[in-house]
């Protein structure tokens, strides 16, 4: 599988130290949570870098710059969750305005478009992003953003990012990845022609499930001036002590992933022989349609395993069974989560043409034992 980094400084080695350097007074190794909502001027007009932390902080400014640094980015803007971080992205554009979104991606991202912005005067369509060929047929001469995502959520689809951003850049448009599945440890977006990573903070990257965060990764020169002037005109920023969690969880997060990815490939590999079991979604499988891909683009395929059962009612069951999976929404963290999309995370595209199969049940595969996890599912499965 291929090298999510290629700089001189390795990823393991970026993520302890990339805006990071000891505090210069104290000397403290980790960066301090500055806990100010305001700076004092020593002239009227004159801040010595901001005049109040809606613009910035100092904590922040340090996730911001270790998280471009592992992206490949130029600019880190952090925001105080993930769907903060879409919405401030999505301000650049104006009402008249199209966006590509792929037919299998996070429900909030659909409600926020089609519920919020939608009204607001932005459109958007669904199209199988899986297929460059669905994305040519499906760009408008109003299309400004093809919103990938990929591994997606929840059916894990792989999305080959250097042949989509071919087909919209053709186009006129530019191209944004959720990179919360893959994170930066195992895809990096902006390296395969991507212009804009997103993610929610909240979940691998913050990786203990103690706090919400988000944030957006880019080079482009043509939005790195509005996103900064909306960071601070719209103010949905994190606080001191999230930002200081996210850094922490950044530290980790090369180790975090890859015994995610391995016990999530355990776990694909027994739920793929069960007989209760219908279909895995899972990019490590051979059998999965984007395996190639994801071997290429990706250089370990996540924990995230989706599976479906026989029927809606048997889905709820099997997840209310789990002992070591915890029933609850979100994902990424040490702990293993159980889910059922449809009724859960996914429910605001119900009845819309990206709903999601009533019988499919969510996995995310925590540092746990694989063999106790197996086990657990073994049990709920019955």
């Amino acid at each position: 599988m291929g090298d999510p980094t290629g700089d001189a400084m390795r990823f393991e080695t970026a993520a302890v130290h990339a805006g990071q350097d000891p505090e210069p007074v104290y000397g403290a190794v980790n960066v301090p949570i500055y806990q100010t909502a305001t700076y004092a001027q020593d002239e009227v007009g004159t801040p010595k870098v901001w005049d109040y932390a809606r613009g910035g902080n100092p904590t922040r400014a340090a996730f911001e710059a270790a998280l471009a640094a592992l992206e490949g980015g130029e600019r880190c803007f952090a925001f105080a969750s993930g769907m903060a971080a879409e919405t401030t992205l999505l301000l650049t554009l104006r009402p008249g305005d199209h966006v590509l979104l792929a037919d299998d991606v996070y429900g909030g991202t659909y409600r926020l478009l089609s519920k919020v912005l939608g009204p607001w005067g932005l459109a958007f369509d669904t199209c199988d992003m899986t297929d460059p060929r669905s994305v040519r047929e499906a760009l408008r001469a109003e299309t400004r953003v093809v919103w990938v995502e990929t591994p997606s959520n929840p059916l894990l689809k792989i999305v080959d990012l250097a042949a989509v951003a071919e087909v919209a850049y053709a186009g006129g448009a530019k191209v944004v990845v959720d990179n919360t599945f893959a994170t930066p440890a195992a895809q990096r977006p902006l390296a395969l022609g991507a212009d804009v990573v997103v993610h929610s903070v909240t979940k691998y990257i913050g990786g203990h499930s103690d706090l919400i965060g988000g944030a957006l990764v880019t080079s482009d020169a043509d939005l790195v001036e509005p996103l900064g002037f909306l960071v601070n005109a719209v103010g949905a920023v994190p606080g001191p002590m999230d930002s200081y969690l996210a850094l922490r969880g950044l530290k980790t997060l090369a180790m975090r992933m890859e015994r995610h990815a391995a016990s999530a490939g355990a776990i694909a590999a027994f739920l793929d022989d069960h007989p209760k079991v219908n279909q895995v979604y899972y990019p490590g499988l051979a059998s999965h349609p984007g395996h190639d891909v994801a071997a290429r683009q990706m250089s370990n395929f996540g924990g995230i395993v989706s599976f479906s059962v026989g029927s809606a009612e048997e889905a709820v069951e099997v997840a209310q069974r789990t002992e070591l999976f915890f029933l609850a929404e979100s994902l990424g963290g040490v702990e293993s989560l159980i889910e059922v999309p449809g009724p859960m995370t996914h429910a605001s595209v119900a009845g819309s043409p990206i709903e999601v199969p009533p019988e499919l049940i969510r996995l995310s595969v925590g540092v746990e034992h694989p063999d106790d996890l197996i086990e657990d599912l073994r049990r709920a499965l019955g």
